[in-house]
């Protein structure tokens, strides 16, 4: 019987040999904004085909502003570009996975603490910084007032994404993700309960998706042609009054338009106030609600850990692709092991074929090598 999950997927030039892709997770370990040895082992680990066919790099910030922590990797100097080809060049080296990058821009919810360190917002001795957004509120209580972008620093800020995607790309990156979700800046815009400007940028819909879309579009037109890009976005804000699932239908024909080629399907994280159904799944809903209305592929996320809920969720077309964070780092081998439990193969790197369970007959009777 062959596998749903196991079946390859081409996007543009890239042809995936499954369906599963490691989450971007932030890891709050860059110095500076530049990667170091924590992320070649953290990425190397995911790239050897263990742990799915793609593998995305944490939340990388499109300036050192926009980052959450100062912890948090960027994606604006010639020193993170170069930092990160190493590590991407590493992982290239041993091991056989895809790779993308998710470019993001926390806006209201930066200049804090990592979340191991309590999350808070930084004082000014620890560091602090003057956040942005589209509208001069706070995330909540106790949180830095942002500055309101005006149209200029719009136009910069929209420079700094395609400075980002062209470093992304000289490093040799499959894909680029925008990160439009999870409460950070592009989110921001997208949500009335953030979002109270009175020009082209806030008020209804069409102008609370237009930089967002302009973004997507300047990025589009550097980022080549046969590398797929895509968006994350939060499906739902779980807050009365919020950004829709319906909203994201319509905000998924428009990045189709502009030629982005999958969504990936999270939620909530704008307000505190929210209210979140958390269950096994629970996101899944709104991957299979883009995928069938806006006509576009869909990454779902949230709660994804078995080999057989996996495979239920392409095989019965609720989504393209499954991403797994938590999964992943509790499990960097699952997609091996939902090989062998659903008969299929997934790929090995060279030097991790001495543990094939072909090597192996008295714990995987009868079977056989991979064809080569």
């Amino acid at each position: 019987m062959s596998s749903a999950l196991f079946s390859p997927i081409t996007l543009r030039g890239l042809t995936l040999p499954n369906r599963i892709v490691v989450s971007p997770m932030c890891q709050y370990n860059s110095t500076d904004g530049t990667a170091n040895d924590w992320h070649l082992m953290h990425l190397g680990q995911f790239s050897l085909g263990g742990s799915g066919g793609l593998v995305m790099t944490e939340a990388t910030h499109v300036t050192p502003e926009g980052r959450i922590t100062l912890k948090c990797a960027t994606m604006c100097s010639d020193a993170n570009e170069a930092a990160m080809k190493r590590v991407i060049e590493f992982c290239r080296q041993y091991g056989v996975a895809r790779h993308g990058i998710q470019l993001s821009h926390a806006g209201r919810k930066g200049s804090t603490l990592p979340p191991a360190l309590g999350g808070r917002p930084l004082k000014a001795e620890e560091g602090a910084w003057q956040t942005v957004a589209p509208s001069a509120l706070p995330f909540g209580d106790g949180w830095h007032v942002p500055h309101a972008l005006d149209l200029d620093e719009i136009e910069a800020l929209t420079r700094s994404y395609v400075a980002a995607a062209e470093r992304a790309d000289r490093i040799g990156y499959d894909l680029v993700e925008l990160h439009a979700g999870h409460g950070y800046l592009l989110h921001q815009f997208l949500s009335p309960l953030s979002n109270v400007r009175t020009d082209r940028y806030g008020g209804s819909l069409e102008n609370r998706m237009r930089l967002p879309l302009e973004i997507f579009s300047a990025v589009r037109a550097v980022w080549p042609d046969e590398k797929p890009m895509g968006v994350r976005i939060s499906a739902t804000d779980w807050v009365e009054g919020g950004w829709t699932p319906e909203e994201s239908v319509v905000f998924a024909r428009e990045l189709k338009a502009l030629g982005c080629d999958y969504v990936d399907a999270s939620s909530a994280a704008l307000d505190p106030r929210q209210q979140i159904p958390i269950a096994a799944g629970y996101q899944v809903p709104f991957a299979e609600k883009i995928r069938n209305e806006a006509g576009i592929a869909t990454m779902a996320v949230g709660l994804i850990g078995t080999a057989q809920q996996a495979e239920a969720i392409i095989a019965d077309g609720r989504a393209d692709l499954v991403c797994m964070a938590r999964g992943a780092m509790w499990d960097p081998r699952f997609a091996w092991h939902a090989a062998e439990e659903l008969g299929a193969e997934a790929p090995y790197a060279p030097r991790t074929m001495p543990c094939h369970p072909s090597t192996r007959p008295w714990l995987f009777p009868g079977r056989q090598k991979p064809a080569a």
